[in-house]
C-alpha cells in the first residue's frame, strides 16, 4: 500500500499544484501552426494582394503611390501596433480600451501564452488585421490625397478608431460583453474602413475632372491578380479567426469560398443582364463584396446561409455602388464604402440571422442559449450603428487635424501630373 501512495506522488502533485504547466504544455502545436500560417495569408492580403489590386483600379500615373501606401501603411501599423495598439485593443481596461500595461509588448515574452497559443503569434496575427483596415482606406482618396497625410492620417486612425472598436469586440469591450457577432471582423474591419473611406472622399471632394474625363483602371491584368491574391489570403483572415485548427475553422474556410464565388457569379451576372457583358472589373468587385460580406459571419453560418449571403452581398453592393457613383457622385475613388462599408454592415446583420438553428439547412451552430433571432438582431444593429457613429465622427475629427497640420490635398496641377512623380519621384513604368 505504501508503494502505491508513492507511486502516484507525481499524479497527487500535479492535480494540487496546476499551475506548474509549462508554456510549452499549455500550447498546443496544430493551432499554433494554423494561426502561424494564417498571419502570412493575412499579411499577403495587402502585401501584395490588396496593393496590386488597388494599383490596377488607378492611373497609370498614380499606380506606384498607390503601391507607396499600402507598403507604408504596413510598416507604420505595424510600428504602431508593438507601441501601444495591441495594448489599446486587448490588454485588460474598461468596456471602451484597453489600458496601456502591454505598451511596448510589455509582458510579452516567449513563453507567454494567450489561450493555447504563444502571445507572439497571437499579437502577430492581429496586427496583420491592424495593417490591412487603414490600407484599405486607400480606395476612398486614391489619387488626390498628400502622401505625408496618409501616412499621419493612417497613424491616427488606428490608435483612436481601429484600436478601441477592436477592444470593444474581441478585446473584453462592451460590444462582445453584449454578446455581438462578429467572427472575423465585419465592425471591426469593414465597416470602420467603408465608413472612413466615405468621409474621408467627402472631406477631400471629387478627383479634378470626376464625371468628365476617363478615370477606368490602366491595368485589369494587375487587379484580378491581386484580386486572387485577396481571395486566397482570405481563408487565413476568417479560418484564422477560429484561433485553432478545428471545425470551426474548417466552416470558416469553406463558407468563405462559397460567398465569394457566389458574390463574383452574381455581380458579372446583373452586368451582364444590364449591359450584354460581364467584365473582369465586376467579377474581381463582386468576389470582394462576397468576402467582405461573410466575414463577420463565416465562423456562425452554414453552407447553405453563406450561399444567400454572397447572393446578396452580389446584389446590394452592385446597386450600393452604382447609388455613390451616379446618384451621390461621391468619388469614393475605389468604391471602399459600397463594397466593404455596405458588405460589412449586410453580413454583421445577417449573422444575427443565419447563425440561428431554427432555419434547417441555412442555418450555423445556432445562438446563445435563450437568445432568440429578434434579440440577436437588435444586438447586431446597436454593434453596426455604433461602429459607424464612432468612425464617421472620429474620422472626421482626424481629417481635420491633419489638414492643420500637412493639409490634405495636393494642387491641382500635382493632382494633373500624377502622384507618382509629385509624391516620390519616381514612375510605375519606364516606358
Amino acid at each position: 500500500m505504501q508503494h502505491l501512495s508513492w507511486r502516484y506522488l507525481p499524479l497527487f502533485i500535479l492535480l494540487i499544484l496546476p499551475g506548474t504547466l509549462s508554456a510549452e504544455e499549455v500550447i498546443d502545436a496544430a493551432n499554433t501552426g494554423w494561426i502561424l500560417t494564417s498571419t502570412a495569408l493575412v499579411l499577403f492580403m495587402t502585401l501584395p494582394g490588396l496593393a496590386l489590386f488597388y494599383g490596377g483600379l488607378v492611373r497609370s500615373k498614380n499606380v506606384l503611390s498607390v503601391l507607396m501606401q499600402c507598403f507604408t501603411i504596413a510598416c507604420v501599423a505595424s510600428i504602431l501596433w508593438f507601441a501601444f495598439a495591441y495594448s489599446i485593443a486587448f490588454a485588460d481596461g474598461g468596456s471602451f480600451s484597453g489600458g496601456l500595461q502591454k505598451a511596448f509588448l510589455a509582458g510579452v515574452l516567449e513563453e507567454s501564452v494567450s489561450g493555447d497559443l504563444p502571445e507572439t503569434v497571437f499579437v502577430m496575427f492581429q496586427m496583420t488585421f491592424a495593417i490591412i483596415t487603414p490600407a484599405l482606406i486607400v480606395g476612398g482618396f486614391a489619387e488626390r490625397m498628400k502622401f505625408s497625410a496618409v501616412v499621419l492620417f493612417s497613424a491616427l486612425w488606428l490608435l483612436v478608431v481601429y484600436a478601441p472598436i477592436t477592444h470593444w469586440v474581441w478585446g473584453g469591450g462592451w460590444l462582445g460583453e453584449m454578446g455581438l457577432l462578429d467572427f472575423a471582423g465585419g465592425t471591426v474591419v469593414h465597416i470602420t474602413a467603408g465608413v472612413a473611406a466615405l468621409v474621408a472622399a467627402l472631406v477631400l471632394g471629387n478627383r479634378r475632372g470626376y464625371g468628365e474625363v476617363s478615370m477606368a483602371p490602366h491595368n485589369m491584368t494587375m487587379t484580378v491578380t491581386g484580386a486572387g491574391m485577396l481571395w486566397v489570403g482570405w481563408f487565413g483572415f476568417n479560418a484564422g479567426s477560429a484561433l485553432a485548427a478545428n471545425g470551426d475553422a474548417g466552416m470558416a474556410m469553406l463558407v468563405t469560398h462559397l460567398s465569394a464565388s457566389a458574390g463574383a457569379f452574381t455581380w458579372l451576372s446583373i452586368e451582364w443582364i444590364k449591359y450584354g457583358k460581364p467584365s473582369a472589373l465586376g467579377a474581381v468587385t463582386g468576389m470582394v463584396a462576397g468576402l467582405g460580406t461573410i466575414t463577420p459571419a463565416s465562423g456562425f453560418v452554414g453552407p447553405a446561409g453563406a450561399l444567400v449571403i454572397g447572393i446578396s452581398a452580389g446584389c446590394i453592393c452592385f446597386y450600393a455602388t452604382l447609388t455613390i457613383k451616379q446618384v451621390l457622385k461621391i468619388d469614393d475613388s475605389l468604391d471602399v464604402f459600397p463594397v466593404h462599408g455596405v458588405g460589412g454592415m449586410l453580413g454583421t446583420f445577417m449573422a444575427g440571422i443565419f447563425a440561428s438553428s431554427e432555419l434547417g439547412i441555412f442555418s450555423g451552430q445556432g445562438l446563445a442559449e435563450g437568445v432568440g433571432i429578434g434579440d440577436q438582431l437588435k444586438v447586431q444593429l446597436i454593434g453596426i450603428v455604433a461602429t459607424l457613429v464612432y468612425t464617421a465622427v472620429v474620422t472626421y475629427v482626424i481629417l481635420i487635424v491633419v489638414r492643420s497640420i500637412t493639409g490634405l490635398r495636393v494642387t491641382e496641377d500635382e493632382e494633373r501630373e500624377g502622384l507618382d512623380l509629385v509624391s516620390h519621384n519616381e514612375s510605375g513604368y519606364d516606358i
